[in-house]
């Protein structure tokens, strides 16, 4: 027996003893291949589950080096059928392989006959293949490339698709870096999901280079082909895309989450490559233009007119080169359908946390790709890249007349009882007070509680209900410092670039979401310009609803090292 911080159970959960000297380090080992379930205090527990084995598979993680973290890391024995799962499971993925044949087409093949034969003997994917060509190969049926993916990885046995990619319209783009990075100092982190410091933020008059990491996450997205690169907020997610543009020099799609990020998305592409202007297109709610790259939300594109899609054939209307999935784990259900019909097309999705709270994250693993590239939050912080971070639990107590209406009300009625509590207007007074020479956003789910904080803190409200232009004018007064606070509804959850925002508070927020939770503290991970970190207060209501909420949220972030520290609101002075 060891005294490693790990204890592996049959049952595929991992405790973490969380005080203990290698705890840290054992975090970030497992995290490569385990989901955070449950983050107390002391103890935190991991699950091991197929599809955190095949993404650590496709990756670049063998098995071998998953158990090898196991046995060094745990206390006790690790149970001997635990490390023949491992084992067994990962090497499912594999084990069946999408190829091109010169003769036949898209092919299925598979070293191993049993698991060729038992996936002709699935009644839902045999209508997918085609005639068998010897013991070993199958022919597909081309236009089920996706579907058979997806069907292959509900079977137990996920495909690995070296079928290859259509070239695309070739289209000339190339970066515009021209200096050597170093930590603190290059600009590559782009105004957009980029972290780039003020002092380096010239662009092509300070010159800029990739972070090692970004060109290490491109070049791991090339060699796989399509898949799902994963980096902090703030860590520059745009330069791992342009990078890939650039790599592939085709007409690009570019599918984002809202107008302002599509047009951060243009800025950033105008300042850190060869585009012109007359090159990127916007396909929004505003504008439909169709260029060499363009830029498309997902609202447009799942908006409905008589029960159809009209927006979607954007999507195969071009002979698109790549495609690129911003917030990936975001994707409508639609998208992901259309999707599988693209998969002779190269796709990358990006995002800085793969969790999705409907359980579709294998869909986004047979349909855009597995993970090619993961960067743990706090390694990225380590090198100087994002800014480090304290959060705060600030427990509120509900008044008695409050409580007693929680306690009387329907269920469906509790959640925004509880979190919309009026002794929260008040703390979020005297943390503004507190924090009065910094620049701080107010960020929340219910829009009179929003209207009511900032009417006493004095500060604008951005809603859905906010025009596009009325949402820029007041982001880019926020990052000159005229104004120094903002109160935002969820519409800043996502591709929002606020760099000198280094205080947040979180008043409410969509039940239990932890990409919810870590899109929010990512608006404050710029490095500032003064080196100093950032701030991000929960204000949570004891023994409620919001209580339960706040701790399923915070799950994604304690994986990433993120501690809460709990305050009472009576100490916040």
């Amino acid at each position: 027996m060891g005294d490693g911080p790990l204890i592996v159970q049959s049952d595929k959960t991992i405790l973490l003893e969380v005080d203990h000297p290698q705890a840290t380090e054992a975090r970030h080992e497992i995290a490569a291949f385990a989901e955070l379930e449950r983050a107390p205090e002391h103890v935190h527990t991991y699950r091991l589950t197929p599809l955190g084995l095949w993404n650590a598979r496709a990756a670049g993680l063998d098995a071998e080096q998953v158990l090898d973290t196991l046995l060094r890391f745990s206390r006790y024995p690790v149970p001997h059928a635990l490390l023949i799962d491992v084992e067994e499971t990962m090497s499912r993925y594999g084990r069946l392989r999408l190829e091109k044949d010169p003769v036949h087409g898209l092919v299925l093949r598979s070293d191993d006959f049993p698991v060729l034969e038992e996936v002709h003997r699935a009644k839902k994917i045999v209508p997918m293949l085609g005639p068998r060509i010897d013991p070993q190969t199958t022919v597909v049926h081309s236009s089920q490339r996706g579907a058979l993916k997806q069907a292959l990885l509900k079977l137990g046995w996920p495909a690995e698709d070296r079928a290859g990619y259509v070239d695309g319209t070739p289209h000339p783009i190339a970066l515009t870096e021209t200096v050597t990075a170093a930590p603190g100092t290059d600009a590559a982190g782009g105004t957009h999901d980029g972290g780039g410091s003020p002092a380096s933020s010239a662009g092509a008059g300070g010159g800029w280079s990739l972070r090692p990491y970004q060109r290490v996450a491109a070049e791991n997205f090339w060699a796989g082909g399509s898949g799902v690169v994963v980096l902090p907020c703030g860590a520059g997610k745009t330069l791992v895309g342009a990078a890939a543009m650039a790599q592939s020099s085709t007409t690009t799609l570019i599918l984002v989450t809202n107008t302002v990020s599509a047009r951060q998305w243009r800025d950033e592409l105008l300042k850190r490559t060869t585009l012109t202007e007359d090159e990127i297109g916007e396909y929004s709610g505003a504008v439909k233009e169709v260029k060499p790259v363009t830029i498309a939300t997902y609202q447009v594109l799942t908006a409905k007119r008589g029960g159809l899609y009209p927006h979607l054939e954007l999507l195969d209307a071009n002979d698109w080169g790549l495609i690129v999935y911003d917030e990936v784990h975001l994707l409508p259900a639609p998208i992901f359908r259309m999707t599988a019909d693209l998969q002779a097309r190269r796709r990358l999705g990006l995002t800085a946390t793969l969790v999705r709270e409907d359980g579709r994250e294998g869909e986004v693993f047979s349909l855009i790709g597995p993970k090619r590239y993961d960067a743990p939050w706090k390694d990225i912080e380590a090198q100087g890249y994002i800014a480090p971070a304290d959060c705060i639990e600030v427990r509120v107590d509900l008044p008695r007349d409050e409580r007693m209406a929680y306690a009387m009300a329907e269920e469906a009625d509790k959640y925004r009882l509880c979190a919309a509590s009026e002794s929260k207007t008040d703390v979020v007074e005297r943390l503004v007070a507190k924090h009065d020479d910094e620049q701080l956003l107010v960020i929340g789910q219910f829009l009179d509680q929003l209207a009511e904080i900032g009417e006493r803190i004095g500060a604008p409200v951005i809603t859905g209900a906010t025009s596009v232009k009325e949402r820029q004018r007041l982001f880019d007064a926020f990052r000159a410092g005229e104004e120094r606070r903002l109160v935002v509804s969820k519409v800043a959850n996502f591709s929002i670039d606020l760099p000198e925002a280094s205080v947040a508070i979180q008043v409410s927020g969509s039940f239990g979401s932890r990409q919810e939770e870590a899109q929010r503290l990512g608006r404050l991970l710029r490095p500032k310009a003064d080196g100093r970190g950032a701030r991000f207060y929960a204000l949570v209501a004891r023994d409620t609803l919001d209580a339960d909420f706040a701790a399923k949220r915070q799950r994604f972030l304690a994986e990433q090292g993120y501690a809460y520290r709990i305050l009472d609101a009576g100490e916040i002075a």
